[in-house]
């Protein structure tokens, strides 16, 4: 990837010793984990770059499960002529297997690791969500060793020391197959594949720490690989732990993209240290990933965050504390814009719906209301100098102390429903209703009611 070096292919009759003589029961050893890896998903998508890894996860996929339920997916970072000829051969082994293959290119410049894997990653999900299926990488045991090496020598809490072993949505059918054994297997199927010239870049950090730093640490410490895949394991553990209590908490799913809502006595009576240990796993439920800034600062905003407070955190995430939960949502939330009351259908408005509902006049609270039937009925977003007027003789009031008195803080005002029917508000649904907005014998109206969702 960049490298002036030419790629390579692999010439499968190459003898390398014990690869020449490595025995059928291995072969079958790599293809029995991926089929229980596979069986109890309808449809997978195989994450084939071209290397050697993925065209072993391949082969084994298509002689382990029914290859209709395969889909090969390659992403071209666009970074040279050996990531356009590891495409080019990915495609050509899909079509002789008789197996499904998408692929895209890279549109911008790439040029460091987190650019490549985001963009990847971003192509592989739109892949699996379109067809419905689940991604399965080639990382291998090796991967793994060098992945919490790298988090280590970062100085990774137990969290990420777990590396490839924590629990995931994607599969990894080959994590505790060796590279040496995959190497072993494609030699012994006599298969193809494309060594990209960036892999021998020192560049990367990967390379380094597995070019230079694990050979010499091997030389002083022979089992250190085992060391750090015993380390990873009990991380691993401790981490499912933490995952299992954090499920207990009570958190709800806000609407899709929203975040969550962390019920505050969950939280605030902990010390800082234990909060510390659950924030990064409740964040990850919402696709947050927490820094250790983030935490630190997370684990005191929650002992000591006063309600209608906020804290920004990296990635465009927030952390507001209401009266009842903290809710980690996105920064750049929009406004929601006024919406008109469907009178036949439900009318969906941020987090809360309206319909009509012929048992609203027998509810006394201040979710249902019964509203004119003779000017238009719209619902908005409270705005600073709203006012409502209770019934008639009455002084207005202000909407804000209202919506004060009910436990709505700053923060969530701005997502706040108020109906007006014509210019005038009679309705703060959950808090308050006026005169106009109560049955009454005689008056004609229209029976609503308000409820908050969560999609």
């Amino acid at each position: 990837m960049g490298s002036v070096l030419p790629f390579q292919w692999t010439d499968p009759r190459e003898s390398l010793g014990y690869l020449s003589r490595v025995s059928i029961r291995e072969t079958s050893s790599i293809r029995q984990s991926v089929r229980a890896a596979f069986n109890s998903h309808a449809r997978v998508v195989l994450a084939v770059s071209g290397g050697l890894d993925s065209m072993v996860l391949l082969d084994a996929a298509a002689h382990a499960v029914p290859r209709d339920r395969l889909i090969v997916a390659t992403f071209d970072h666009g970074t040279g002529v050996a990531a356009a000829t590891a495409r080019a051969e990915v495609e050509r082994r899909s079509a002789s297997l008789g197996i499904q293959f998408e692929t895209d290119r890279a549109v911008d410049a790439l040029r460091t690791e987190a650019e490549l894997r985001e963009a990847r990653w971003a192509f592989l999900r739109r892949v699996a969500t379109e067809r419905e299926a689940v991604v399965s990488t080639a990382h291998t045991a090796d991967d793994q060793v060098e992945t919490v090496l790298m988090r280590t020598l970062r100085d990774a809490g137990a969290r990420g020391l777990a590396g490839l072993f924590a629990a995931s949505p994607h599969l990894r059918p080959l994590i505790r197959t060796s590279r040496r054994e995959v190497t072993a297997y494609a030699r012994a199927e006599g298969l193809q594949w494309v060594e990209d010239p960036s892999n021998m870049s020192a560049d990367y950090f990967r390379n380094r720490v597995r070019h230079d730093l694990l050979p010499a640490m091997r030389r002083a410490r022979p089992n250190i690989e085992q060391e750090l895949v015993g380390v990873a394991r009990k991380a691993a553990r401790w981490r499912a732990d933490v995952e299992a209590y954090v499920e207990e908490l009570g958190i709800r799913m806000r609407e899709a993209g929203r975040g969550l809502d962390i019920p505050a006595a969950a939280l605030e009576s902990r010390r800082e240290v234990e909060v510390a240990v659950l924030w990064p796993a409740i964040a990850a439920r919402a696709g947050a990933i927490l820094d250790r800034r983030g935490v630190e600062r997370l684990a005191a905003f929650t002992r000591l965050g006063r309600v209608g407070a906020r804290i920004p955190l990296a990635g465009g995430w927030e952390v507001v504390r209401s009266r009842d939960a903290f809710q980690l949502r996105p920064s750049d939330i929009e406004a929601v814009t006024p919406a008109a009351l469907e009178l036949s259908n439900q009318t969906n408005w941020g987090d809360w719906s309206f319909r009509r509902h012929p048992d609203a006049t027998e509810r006394d609270d201040s979710w249902s209301a019964w509203l004119p039937a003779d000017e238009p009925l719209v619902v908005r977003p409270w705005q600073a100098g709203d006012s409502m007027v209770v019934c008639e003789g009455a002084e207005p009031r202000k909407v804000k102390h209202y919506l004060s008195d009910a436990g709505v803080t700053g923060h969530q005002r701005a997502g706040w429903p108020v109906v007006l029917a014509g210019d005038r508000i009679v309705w703060i649904p959950g808090v308050r209703r006026s005169e106009a907005a109560t049955a009454r014998p005689g008056q004609p109206g229209l029976p609503f009611i308000c409820e908050y969702i969560n999609r």
